[in-house]
């Protein structure tokens, strides 16, 4: 990669890839946890991603290319964390652990699109920041919603 260009459709590539993993790793966390609040959260955010794919659909339309992802070792990392504690947790702690290991996996997005929304906006593709924008707002409250039940319940 030489150009801002070619670096935006890198980690859109990226972040392509991360979504459709997150989709298919998020049931897993889950049924793994027992708080319902918990559970609730990330089945909502599960649609939610669901749609956030859709929208990074449109914006490989604003660049003329066809959706594909790239492997994202980071969010590969993260997922394979969150098994982790899946595995060797119980109780408050797997809960507690599968929270936390869900908002690595948020804080990494919300970094990635952040950027992303930026190179849109400086390489001129208006749609594109707009659409990124979007879904950097999603990632945000979706962020907000677990620190939230973080701290009024699972980590009490």
């Amino acid at each position: 990669m030489k150009t801002l260009a070619e670096l935006f459709e890198h980690t859109l590539k990226d972040v392509y890839y991360a979504e459709n993993a997150i989709v298919k790793a998020l049931p897993k966390v889950s049924s793994a946890v027992k708080s319902a609040e918990l559970k609730k959260t990330l089945d909502q955010h599960l649609e939610e991603t669901k749609g956030q794919i859709k929208t990074l659909e449109k914006v490989f339309k604003t660049i003329g290319l066809k959706p594909e992802g790239q492997k994202c070792d980071g969010t590969d990392g993260l997922i394979k964390e969150a098994d982790g504690v899946i595995a060797d947790a119980q109780g408050v702690a797997l809960e507690a652990g599968a929270l936390a290991a869900c908002q690595a996996v948020e804080h990494y997005e919300i970094a990635r699109y952040g950027s992303l929304r930026e190179w849109a906006k400086v390489l001129g593709n208006e749609e594109a920041h707009v659409l990124l924008s979007e879904i950097l707002d999603q990632e945000k409250a979706a962020n907000n919603k677990l620190t939230n039940l973080a701290v009024t319940s699972i980590n009490k």
